[in-house]
Parts: structure tokens; sequence; C-alpha cells
């Protein structure tokens, strides 16, 4: 992931040494040669500054067209489009295929469709604003003609779920020691097995990790992250039962910098029951930490359950007025057909996501790609499935 790439980069001081000590001696006969041949250059010297002022219009206008060629250079591999597939065969099999049933009714592309493709849209939870937005983007090609077929209105949809996401991407910033990440969320999202797994991740990728049971209400939450950690090999900062969030935190985070750790995980209450007590406790939990850290924290991580809908969506709005969130774990994707309410998430709160949780298993929760997301969930169905 994100800083994994940092660790490999002890091998290239290494060559360099190595070819700094083999190149002093071939470095001290050019020098000489080169300041013997200087008077010559003079002279081409003015020609390659003429140039760059044209090279230099030119780059300017690259850019544009670089741009959308970057997510044709990162095409989806067949293997994963194929994993994703498999995880969103519920909604595949609900919202994708209403879908392709509109497009069997209907022999000719028409605005009548576009009717009908909303009314799929917004039963599959992407929420009205998103699916009103798609739906203007769609009447504008028709208008142009764009949309002669139904594989043109196919590669439309794609295009326009690609536009919402890509656009959103980022990797989590986890380039201090120690970074600190908070997961938050209401109870029962699935944030004490999120972060498991996402200890499990960094840990095989060689960071120390430090995991913080800062949901202090749920003896349960405490005693699933000890299980987390014996699993992976982690060190587990718990306080007593109900003991203050904020100092379980800011006691994971000394021992981190105490330990030289890589990175602190911290668990956080979530109880919906009370939602001004909760992000009041939150806010508490966020301006402790970064009094820990003396600086602001890397990443705070939120954790929302894609089978609530729509419910995902508000709740995204409630803790983005309380805290800095900077990024979202969507989970439980195989379990529901409403995984068309990323789009949502994305498109109303301009938050990336950074995760989606397809399975069980550690390595279901994947790092999110919106051109193999995309990909995986507008995929054309067959015939027979469509029939089924």
């Amino acid at each position: 992931m994100i800083r994994t790439a940092v660790e490999p980069k002890p091998a290239e001081p290494a060559e360099t040494k190595a070819e700094k000590k083999a190149e002093p001696a071939v470095e001290e006969p050019p020098k000489p040669e080169v300041e013997r041949a200087e008077p010559a250059p003079p002279e081409p010297a003015p020609q390659p500054e003429a140039k760059e002022p044209e090279s230099a219009a030119a780059e300017a206008e690259q850019p544009e067209p670089t741009e959308p060629a970057e997510p044709e250079a990162k095409k989806p591999s067949d293997e994963d489009v194929k994993a994703l597939k498999k995880g969103l065969a519920s909604t595949r099999g609900g919202f994708i295929a209403r879908l392709a049933k509109v497009f069997g009714k209907k022999k000719e592309i028409d605005p009548a469709l576009l009717d009908e493709i909303q009314e799929v849209l917004l039963t599959a939870d992407i929420g009205v604003k998103t699916a009103e937005k798609i739906l203007e983007r769609l009447k504008e090609r028709m208008d142009r003609n764009e949309l002669s077929d139904e594989d043109r209105v196919w590669e439309a949809l794609r295009s326009e779920a690609r536009a919402i996401l890509a656009t959103r991407g980022r990797e989590l910033d986890i380039s201090k020691r120690p970074s600190v990440i908070l997961v938050v969320g209401v109870n029962g999202v699935g944030k004490t097995t999120t972060i498991g797994k996402l200890a499990s991740r960094y840990k095989e990728s060689g960071k120390k990790v430090i995991l913080a049971a800062g949901d202090t209400f749920r003896a349960a939450a405490v005693l699933q992250l000890e299980v987390w950690g014996r699993r992976v090999g982690c060190d587990v900062v718990k306080g007593k039962e109900r003991a203050d969030p904020a100092s379980v935190i800011f006691d994971a985070i000394k021992k981190a910098k105490d330990e030289s750790a890589d990175l602190v995980i911290a668990d956080t209450a979530g109880r919906l029951h009370t939602k001004t007590n909760l992000m009041e406790e939150l806010k508490k939990v966020v301006r402790t930490a970064e009094k820990a850290l003396e600086r602001p924290v890397d990443e705070i991580l939120l954790v929302l359950d894609s089978t609530t809908g729509q419910n995902a969506i508000q709740q995204a709005q409630l803790f983005k007025e309380a805290i800095p969130v900077s990024g979202i774990a969507l989970t439980k994707l195989d379990g529901t057909a409403k995984g068309g309410v990323i789009l949502g998430i994305v498109d109303e709160h301009d938050l990336p996501v950074h995760f989606v949780g397809i399975g069980e298993r550690v390595e279901d929760l994947r790092e999110f790609d919106a051109p193999t997301f995309v990909e995986a969930l507008f995929a054309k169905p067959d015939d027979e499935s469509v029939a089924a």
C-alpha cells in the first residue's frame, strides 16, 4: 500500500554508494575535457533556449490528454474484476440485473428508457442527487445522439460512475512515525474487524503496529481487538472498563513513540443512540490524539455498512460535521443489493473510498480501485443471468 514502497528504499542507497565508490576515478578524467570543450557549447546554447518556450507551451497542453490516459494505464486485471464480481454478486443480481431487464424490454433507445433507468438507480440506494446527476448526463448524451444502442448506454453508465469515483482516489498517508489512524463509525458497521484486517495488512508489509482499544464502552469490542492483536502479532493498549477512550489512545501513541512503532490504529466508540454524546466524545479523542502527537492526526477513517443503503450517506454527513473525516472504508458489500450507495457517498460528500469489504477473510478487505470496481459492478450481464 502506501508506505510499503518506503522500505525497499534501503536497497537504493546501497547501490548508489557502490556506484559512488567506483565513479570517482572515472569522473576525474572527464572534468578537464568538459572544461576545455566549454567554449564551443555557448553558440548552440541559445538554440535550445529559443526552443524551450515552444516546448513548454506544448507541454502545458499535454497534461490534458495524459490525464485521461492514466486510468487506461491501470487497466483492471481479469482476476481482480472476477473477484469483485463475486463479492458484488448481490448488487449485480439486483440493481444491475434490473438495468439489464430495462434494456431488454426496449429495442429503441428513447427518453422513456431514461425514466426507467432513473427508477432503477433510485431503488439501488444511489441517492436522489446522484441519480439525477447521472440521468442529466445521460440526457445530454442522448441529445448529442451518442446513445444509439444498448452497449453505448452501458458504457455511458460506466463512464459516469468512473467520473464520480476516480477523481476522489487517494492513498492513506502513513509516512510519519508514528502515524495514527483513528477508525470511527457507529456500532455494528465492522470497525473492529476492519482494524484487525488493516493491522494484518500493515504488519505483513513490515510495519510495527500498535492497536488502541478506544471503544471502552463495549467489553466485546476490547476482547475482539485483543483476539486480532494475538492473531496478527500486535500489541493492544487498553484501559479499564468504561475508561476514558481519549486516555487509552493517548497511552497508545505514547507507547508507539517510546518503542519507535510505525503505526497506531485506534478503535473508537460508536453509540448511535446518543449521537450528541458520541460526537463530543470523538472530538475529544481527536484533540487528545493531536496533543499526544503534537501535530494533526494522519487519517480519520470512517467505516460505513453498505447494507444500510442511504442511511450510510446520512451517517457520513453526521461524522463529517463533527470531525475531519479523511476517507471511507465500505464494508459488507458481499451481503447487500445496495452496493450502488458507494456512488452517493462519494458524490455527495467528496470523500475518497480507501477500502471495500467483500468477505470475511483478511484479503477480502480490498484497496479500492475505481476502474476495477466500476468494471466489475457495471459489467453487462449475459443473457442467462438476466433471464434468471
